[in-house]
């Protein structure tokens, strides 16, 4: 059984950031990466809106960039997944890949959320050339251009409507006959000139080239075929947070994230830390999930120095 101050779980911006503050602090932090190491930024290709790469910088080349920089103050990052937990009492017990098995004093957890795709096989063949989850992290590549985005809901028309104010034409695809948003989301997409709604719509393949992509095939409720030629396709129907692991051991709320203490790292279990999009519905940016790091790593040393 190996005994130890601190552990974290999950990397990405969260998880190697509160490692290099708690190396700072003399926590001897051991991190395991999870099934992503670096997270879902691994899979974008460029970043420009992190502050200190004013080139913009690859996000695999990023995420190499701050985990080696924890490293550099102590941090023990393994490769290996978190299998089992046991938060009932401390030190808490922790099995991982199913065999080695870890007592920690306390544990940041920072497992991130995953975006919610459609399942298309082209979807995954043009991730990252074209396929994008998040229009704020990619939406100023397409500046003048057209672009389509899924979903009907509040995030989806939020896309949308930033997309707009960069892009050429947008168009959102809704599979009902309605938007889910809030009357005043759904009042400023119809406001805006440049996004045409497709109502009933579905989308049956993503287009592309060697380039990237080049296109949408997709298919009315009644049947009927139309492809629209665009340049991003842009998925906003909803994130999943990797928080399995940990139903039943930490309150989570109705959708899964889980439940922190106002303006605190703190969960509901007393040296358990919670940082980056595992208890951030409303962001998801790689420096707020960056500095939600260095919050949990802070509230772990004052809750390690009681």
């Amino acid at each position: 059984m190996e005994k130890i101050k601190l552990l974290i779980i999950g990397s990405g911006p969260a998880g190697y950031t509160a490692a290099i503050y708690a190396s700072r602090a003399n926590l001897s932090p051991v991190l395991y990466e999870g099934i992503e190491p670096g997270g879902q930024l691994t899979t974008t290709t460029q970043i420009e809106n992190f502050p200190g790469y004013p080139e913009g910088v690859d996000g695999p080349q990023m995420m190499a960039d701050i985990r080696r920089q924890a490293e550099r103050f102590g941090a023990d990052i393994r490769f290996g997944i978190v299998t089992e937990v046991d938060f009932s009492q401390r030190p808490f017990r922790v099995k991982v890949d199913g065999e080695h098995e870890i007592e920690a004093e306390s544990v940041i957890v920072a497992t991130g959320a995953s975006a919610k795709y459609l399942g298309l096989p082209s979807e995954t063949k043009y991730r990252g050339q074209g396929v994008s989850a998040c229009a704020t992290c990619d939406g100023f590549f397409y500046r003048k251009k057209d672009v389509a985005v899924v979903g009907g809901g509040d995030t989806a028309c939020e896309e949308a409507t930033y997309l707009a104010s960069l892009c050429r034409q947008v168009y959102l695809i809704v599979r009902k006959p309605f938007l889910r948003a809030s009357k005043a989301m759904q009042e400023r997409v119809f406001a805006t000139p440049n996004i045409k709604v497709m109502f009933e719509h579905n989308t049956v393949e993503v287009l592309g080239d060697d380039s990237g992509v080049t296109g949408a095939r997709l298919r009315r409720n009644d049947g009927e075929e139309t492809t629209i030629a665009i340049d991003g396709f842009f998925l906003a129907i909803g994130h999943h947070p990797n928080t399995e692991l940990f139903a039943g051991q930490l309150e989570l709320d109705a959708e899964g994230y889980i439940v922190t203490e106002p303006g605190t790292s703190r969960t509901s279990v007393e040296g358990v830390f919670a940082a980056g999009d595992v208890k951030d519905p409303s962001y998801r940016q790689a420096i707020t999930a960056a500095g939600s790091g260095c919050i949990a790593a802070l509230d772990c040393e004052r809750f390690l120095l009681k």
